[in-house]
């Protein structure tokens, strides 16, 4: 019997993460509030001994308020959970993100984590088209919304003040035949580049305009509360932020925040994930309602190196394009 406890014990210890599940994990997240609670939530469930305390923000000013703490020697946040990949790149190129090349990555396309380990996808959200079920023309494709039928009639992000629209902006220069020339058609056609996403779904949902690019789970969402609007995803293929988190160099609490990441890229938290309304990183895991299946949907390729070295000029050509 004593053999047979000895070898259990010795399983377990295998199966289970050598360093400590107990004190406290400081999330640093541009998530919405809600789903930065679950997802608090449902780590605490696994690991009780843990308390999650989290802060919520846009990327930029969550980057602003790590940067002061960092400067003045008292680093509090142990992981980032934000929306790009390209912030995640700055941060990995300074030397500020611990690798965690040990992470259960199962089910993960390699496109979707950093070779070193230094960050991870945690979701896909895609940018696609949105139009109000009262417009003429159904678009398919992303060349539709410089035709006639679209003048004056799309509203988009502007990736100015945006970061997951700089990356779609930035995807589909790389991408279209058309190149930065799709984006002059597009200011010629009058689109309007300004605000947000939910900016564009207020204007497309309310009929004053009739499309939009817009990332998916909104339109979607909206969609089966009965709102006027559908989402398509263009034949081309889709540009995706991927919600990215990696473990802080400074992180106080550097064996909670690896259970935290191997939490949120496992079965059990990319099922959260999709709860949520959001696309899987990980393969297996059931889509959302509303969303075709994962097979159907192409996503264009980025790279984030690329992004991170050309952003200022990237930005200065859109803002000539559109006069901004």
């Amino acid at each position: 019997m004593r053999t047979l406890l000895t070898a259990g014990l010795m399983l377990a210890a295998t199966l289970s993460p050598a360093w400590a599940q107990e004190g406290r994990l400081v999330l640093y997240t541009s998530q919405p509030n809600t789903d930065a609670q679950q997802t608090a939530d449902a780590f605490m469930a696994k690991y009780p001994g843990i308390t999650v305390e989290w802060v919520r923000d846009g990327t930029p000013k969550i980057m602003a308020k790590f940067r002061a703490e960092a400067e003045a020697g008292t680093p509090l946040a142990d992981v980032l959970l934000i929306a790009d990949v390209v912030t995640m790149e700055g941060l990995k190129a300074e030397g500020l993100l611990l690798n965690f090349p040990e992470a259960d990555t199962t089910g993960l396309d390699a496109s979707l984590y950093d070779e070193d380990g230094a960050y991870f996808s945690t979701k896909l959200i895609t940018t696609g088209i949105v139009y109000n079920t009262a417009a003429t023309m159904v678009p398919t494709s992303w060349l539709d919304l410089t035709k006639p039928e679209a003048k004056d009639q799309l509203a988009m992000p502007s990736p100015l003040t945006s970061g997951a629209a700089l990356i779609h902006t930035v995807t589909l220069t790389d991408n279209l035949a058309e190149g930065w020339d799709y984006y002059t058609a597009l200011a010629a056609n009058g689109a309007q580049a300004s605000g947000g996403n939910g900016d564009v779904l207020t204007a497309v949902a309310g009929g004053e305009k009739l499309y939009g690019m817009i990332v998916d789970f909104l339109p979607i969402r909206e969609a089966a509360k009965g709102a006027p609007v559908a989402f398509v995803f263009p034949t081309e293929g889709v540009s995706a932020v991927t919600e990215p988190a990696a473990i802080l160099a400074s992180a106080p609490n550097a064996d909670n925040a690896k259970l935290f990441i191997d939490f949120l890229i496992s079965e059990e938290g990319q099922q959260l994930a999709s709860s949520q309304g959001y696309i899987p990183a990980r393969d297996g895991i059931d889509l959302p309602a509303g969303y075709p299946a994962r097979a159907d949907i192409k996503l264009l390729p980025y790279d984030a190196a690329a992004a991170l070295a050309n952003e200022t000029a990237n930005k200065e050509r859109f803002g000539e394009i559109f006069g901004q």
